[in-house]
């Protein structure tokens, strides 16, 4: 049976998770970096320019920019479509495989610690303060 987590709890796993690939040697890639990146891997392609522009709703220089990078970190490379000469298919790569990979892994090692916190110390957000507060068990 799978626990559910809570919004704080998925959040604390996004900033675990990011903390750790700051930290980390290998590429630090910004938020929209890595948005394109996820949605190649984790979404059936083929990926285009135009198609990824679509879907996350911005700009196609903005997603030539991001290819970029992802392009010079080896962690997705563009290719001319064959079918078409005019559009351009984003392809993943090894690299960005074991990128991914090693994200997962982050991620579960996130939630893990996340769930074996004790209730009594897991910090929540205190929305008129903004400061950290404790939780009762």
């Amino acid at each position: 049976m799978a626990v559910q987590s809570n919004p704080d709890q998925l959040v604390g796993i996004l900033r675990d998770t990011v903390v750790a690939l700051v930290r980390r040697d290998g590429p630090d890639l910004s938020a929209r970096q890595l948005g394109v990146f996820l949605t190649v891997y984790l979404t059936d392609g083929p990926h285009t320019v135009r198609g990824l522009a679509a879907e996350l709703n911005v700009s196609k220089p903005a997603i030539t920019r991001a290819l970029d990078r992802l392009g010079e970190l080896d962690l997705a490379r563009r290719k001319v479509d064959p079918m078409d000469r005019r559009s351009v298919i984003v392809q993943r790569t090894l690299k960005g495989t074991a990128f991914l990979r090693d994200m997962r892994q982050i991620m579960s090692e996130a939630e893990t610690h996340l769930r074996d916190m004790p209730a009594t110390t897991e910090p929540a957000a205190n929305a008129e303060t903004g400061r950290e507060t404790r939780r009762a068990g």
